[in-house]
């Protein structure tokens, strides 16, 4: 099963989370409803620095997730089996490379190695990370995911006077992979686990009850991401944009996406830039151990003889 096959399966009875205009600030250092980041990508020998404003008005806790990976140094590269990896953008996707995914796996001698999300964030927070937290597998808040729900209008997420950032070229997004299980007769269906989430509206508009229980699929964002590089998106109601490229044109028109082009010319006329990672398999390594068995894979269009690698992600406003 590829991964256009994939785009959208619904979460069924996931409740509205969010009272529309709503925002709640986290702790930390917040100055700005549009913190900074600077991503790094290394390209054949070149490092080009893309600078993104994020969002807290569209999606205030996808961008503080993304703050405190990038400030715990998660994107900064992982170890699987003794070996160091950078992480690379895994799916070129497109003929231009329209979607540029990465945040979840490096390159290695035998092709794409997944990075254990769930292991790597509870040793982050064992060395004395703190995450804002979330969502959580028990009732008793026991038991955090290290996720973050979905801000997107699928998932009951609303922005009545508008997006502060929109679902077009140079837009970022958090992504998640589509969760299936296994049902008694061993076939695939969609995954039916819940998980318990801490409202941002505080529970003002659902009883005062501040944490609800809801569907997991659409609240178990991890770290991978994606840069949009074509026109115009037609999924942001079901993916979370928070932040968009601020020197769009400079590092990613004449910079990064210009260096592919210059390497792709320089191919032979039958060769590729990138290759088929077939069959990968996804949720490896979700909490959930029915979404493990549902052995769900999907296709990539990895750049292997001149990875695209993610260098570092840096917070340079909060």
């Amino acid at each position: 099963m590829n991964k256009k096959s994939l785009r959208r399966m619904a979460a069924a009875g996931t409740a509205v989370l969010i009272a529309a205009g709503s925002v709640v600030m986290f702790a930390g250092c917040t100055t700005s409803n549009n913190p900074e980041v600077t991503i790094t990508y290394s390209f054949n020998g070149k490092d080009y620095e893309v600078e993104y404003v994020l969002s807290r008005i569209d999606a205030p806790r996808t961008v503080q997730h993304f703050i405190e990976l990038a400030d715990a140094g998660y994107y900064n590269g992982f170890t699987a089996d003794g070996v160091e990896y950078k992480f690379v953008v895994h799916d070129y996707e497109g003929e231009s490379g329209t979607r540029l995914y990465t945040g979840g796996y490096g390159l290695g001698e035998d092709g794409l190695v997944e990075a254990d999300y769930f292991s790597i964030v509870n040793a982050l927070s064992g060395n004395g990370t703190a995450f804002t937290q979330t969502v959580w597998k028990d009732e008793a808040r026991t038991q955090p995911l290290y996720s973050v729900y979905g801000e997107f209008s699928e998932n009951g997420v609303e922005q009545e006077n508008g997006r502060d950032i929109s679902a077009t070229t140079g837009a970022l997004v958090m992504y998640y992979t589509p969760k299936l299980g296994r049902a008694g007769n061993g076939n695939r269906v969609g995954t039916d686990e819940e998980v318990w989430v801490e409202r941002i509206d505080g529970g003002s508009a659902n009883d005062g009850e501040k944490y609800q229980l809801v569907g997991y699929e659409y609240n178990s964002a991890t770290s991978m991401f994606y840069t949009f590089t074509g026109e115009t998106m037609t999924e942001s109601d079901s993916y979370c944009v928070f932040g968009k490229v601020k020197n769009y044109e400079e590092q990613m028109t004449d910079g990064l996406l210009a260096a592919i082009e210059e390497y792709k010319e320089t191919l032979d006329e039958d060769a590729s830039f990138t290759q088929t990672m077939s069959d990968q398999v996804l949720n490896r390594y979700d909490v959930f151990e029915n979404v493990q068995k549902g052995n769900l894979d999907a296709d990539f269009e990895t750049p292997v003889d001149m990875p695209i690698y993610i260098k570092s992600v840096k917070v340079t406003k909060y």
